[in-house]
């Protein structure tokens, strides 16, 4: 007879583990640490980026065009055209990330490594291309600025009444003094943190007061997420609603937000900083004069060399070395997903919630007058009250004040990179906005807010011209294998191979003509010294490459959504030539 042991549990009694909260076992508090740690490192040090570029996707020019299509056509099917939008700006923002995570150039430097030395026609390339792009990238960046002006001075208009519409345009200019205390985050190579922290609590204005908004309307919500969902509607309503849908299209995808995405992809967020070598006992401290000199010569400062820091600016591709693969594995995926979560949890809400506020107000199937951002506003002081209209200003303030500071940024990154033009970032803005205000204060003066808000419009036909032209390089460089790939040191062991195991390489290995890989050989990446020291002696180097280039998916994609780009523009550009948009 056998009797059961007191400590072993009885196979019918299984009550105490129905009842009784399991722990985490240590295996699986080892797997949460990691996930934890891998976010906060995200938070801490690569949030930041995506937010920046993110700003360009709501500026007042934005505001415009969803507050006509939402008076117009309500919340179904221009959300889903503001939704596609979003969907078309995050491929195009990941591919600009990328080109500056694995290259360690932005867009405008490598058209110029592109098209200013053909091996064949170096002149004519440069006449017919190369100079007309950059043209064309200056216009874009001054109609980019005028929008950002002329919403910036609206916003201050509606805080203040008293306000003439010429005076408030003439007050944006004074925000030319931003760069003074925010810093030149172009130049330094690394992230300045207080510059991304004075746009991140500009757009958690912006965030915070269309949530307010949104509480206080009381949209129908079950209708507003019907609007995400693709419709028919919107090829048989009217034909202004493909006019207006296109509208939407240009002004959420800014070409300036291309050029800027890649630069400040090449930064690097996770090593140290170099620490400043000890000043001498015996150095002398620099008068005030000269303080005040070396402050003046860091803010005004326009010079034709070459920036001073250790990139290849002039190496042609095929030739040059791009960042290490320990870079690019730091940065891209952090750099990937920040914009992702930034342009869907910033850009597409912010300019769903106007759409929103306009269509919950103002739509009706009989309405086809045109809403701009002063009628919103009035229409939205007489039925929400004075609050509702104090935030909707506010917000449009922030909006054009951070899009403002985030396009200048990117005007500097143009003309370093197309024409090695170093311009400090307060001449920049200062001309930048001085050619602004020019026909924003005759227009002002002339027609008001009628002729303010032409204007307005006009600056977003100009922005959606350009698109193309700036996506085609991006698509064609982050589609080559020549210009994405990465060389990488490889070990080939000659000898006591049988005896040691491999190390397989957990990346595909593609060989180009200047960095042969041959094929019979066993490669080992990168665990060179792990190896005995026997091993090594009776090694050599070689170099594999690591290919980052578009696959051939998402190549057909970017390419078909530059076609139907250049398609919707062109459609835009016939429709308001006949005059029938």
């Amino acid at each position: 007879m056998h009797s059961s042991s007191p400590s072993s549990p009885s196979l019918h009694d299984n009550s105490s583990a129905q009842t009784t909260p399991q722990p985490l076992t240590r295996g699986q508090t080892f797997a949460v640490a990691p996930a934890f740690r891998a976010v906060l490192h995200h938070f801490k040090k690569h949030v930041g980026v995506g937010v920046i570029c993110a700003v360009g996707y709501f500026d007042p020019g934005n505001w415009s065009v969803d507050i006509q299509a939402g008076a117009s056509f309500g919340y179904r099917p221009m959300l889903f055209v503001i939704f596609l939008a979003g969907i078309i700006a995050i491929i195009l923002q990941v591919l600009a990330a990328r080109l500056g995570c694995v290259t360690g150039l932005d867009l405008a430097h490598h058209c110029r490594l592109l098209l200013h030395d053909h091996p064949r026609h170096p002149r004519l390339v440069r006449r017919l291309v190369l100079y007309p792009l950059y043209a064309l990238c200056e216009i874009a960046i001054i109609s980019t600025d005028l929008a950002e002006l002329l919403g910036s001075a609206i916003g201050l208009c509606l805080l203040f009444p008293k306000l003439p519409l010429w005076s408030a345009v003439l007050l944006t200019g004074v925000d030319v003094f931003i760069f003074l205390v925010i810093g030149d985050p172009s130049r330094t190579g690394r992230p300045v943190r207080f510059f991304e922290l004075v746009i991140l609590i500009l757009v958690a204005i912006v965030f915070v007061c269309f949530i307010l908004l949104l509480v206080k309307v009381h949209p129908n919500w079950p209708q507003v997420f019907l609007g995400f969902v693709p419709s028919a509607g919107l090829l048989q309503t009217q034909p202004n609603a493909v006019y207006t849908a296109i509208g939407i299209l240009g002004a959420t995808v800014m070409p300036h937000a291309l050029f800027l995405g890649s630069n400040l992809a090449t930064q690097d967020r996770v090593s140290q900083p170099p620490q400043p070598l000890p000043t001498p006992a015996d150095a002398r401290r620099p008068s005030f004069l000269q303080r005040l000199q070396r402050f003046w010569k860091s803010i005004l400062y326009i010079s034709r060399s070459e920036r001073d820091d250790l990139k290849d600016y002039t190496t042609r591709h095929g030739f040059r070395q791009n960042n290490s693969i320990e870079f690019i594995r730091a940065h891209l995926g952090h750099g990937t997903v920040d914009v992702i979560l930034s342009l869907l949890g910033l850009a597409v809400p912010i300019n769903s919630a106007i759409l929103i506020l306009a269509a919950t107000m103002f739509y009706s199937s009989s309405n086809n007058n045109s809403i701009g951002l002063v009628n919103m506003h009035t229409l939205m002081l007489q039925s929400l009250g004075t609050a509702a209209a104090l935030l909707f200003a506010l917000a449009l303030v922030c909006a054009g004040q951070t899009a403002s500071i985030t396009a200048t940024l990117a005007g500097q990154i143009v003309s370093e990179g197309f024409i090695s033009w170093n311009v400090s970032p307060f001449i920049r803005r200062l001309l930048t906005r001085l050619i602004s205000l020019i026909p924003s204060m005759i227009v002002a003066i002339s027609s008001g807010g009628a002729g303010i808000n032409a204007l307005l419009i006009a600056s977003q036909v100009v922005l959606s011209v350009v698109l193309p032209f700036v996506a085609f390089p991006l698509i064609y460089l982050t589609s080559s294998k020549t210009v994405m790939s990465v060389r990488t040191p490889k070990v080939v062991i000659q000898e006591k191979l049988a005896d040691t195991p491999p190390i397989l390489s957990t990346h595909p290995v593609t060989p180009v003509s200047d960095a042969p890989v041959a094929a019979s050989i066993t490669v080992v990446e990168r665990n060179f010294d792990s190896l005995d020291d026997s091993i090594k002696h009776s090694s050599t180097q070689e170099y594999g490459v690591i290919d980052f280039s578009n696959g051939y998916i998402l190549t057909a994609v970017a390419y078909a959504i530059w076609v139907v780009v250049l398609i919707a523009n062109v459609y835009a550009i016939v429709m308001l030539g006949m005059g029938q948009a």
